[in-house]
């Protein structure tokens, strides 16, 4: 039973790589390029959608939105370029490096998401008053 999770995490572990291949490959449609950009920084960003430390709720993200939004994001990758991606992406190991770059570029990410959504917010509720 432990060495079928660990093969099926170790093949999520890949198909995020390819994902990430995918993402880059021109034949990528772009709408399929914006699911692939909010899968992948959702499958390795440090923030959750939702908090851990809620019960139950707080692993959902990671137990069934992230699945479902790899296979999602499959099915919209043209079968070739995902075929292309999955064997870049079996010889090839994220290095860390790379991780921690991509962690600092999320997290800068989500605070000007924020830093905008006050904004915006700020700027509605000083036109209504």
């Amino acid at each position: 039973m432990l060495e079928r999770i660990r093969n099926r995490v170790m093949l999520l572990r890949r198909d995020i790589t390819a994902l990430y291949f995918a993402y880059q490959d021109e034949r990528t449609p772009w709408y399929a390029r914006v699911l692939l950009a909010l899968v992948i920084s959702m499958a390795i960003s440090p923030i959750d959608l939702i908090p851990d430390f809620i019960p139950v709720l707080g692993y959902l993200d990671d137990i069934i939105l992230v699945p479902l939004g790899i296979a999602a994001a499959i099915k919209m990758v043209p079968p070739e370029v995902m075929q292309e991606a999955r064997k870049k992406a079996a010889g090839v190991m994220i290095n860390k490096k790379f991780a921690k770059a991509y962690t600092v570029f999320v997290i800068i990410l989500w605070a000007l998401v924020v830093f905008w959504m006050i904004k915006l917010l700020r700027d509605y509720f000083l036109v209504q008053h």
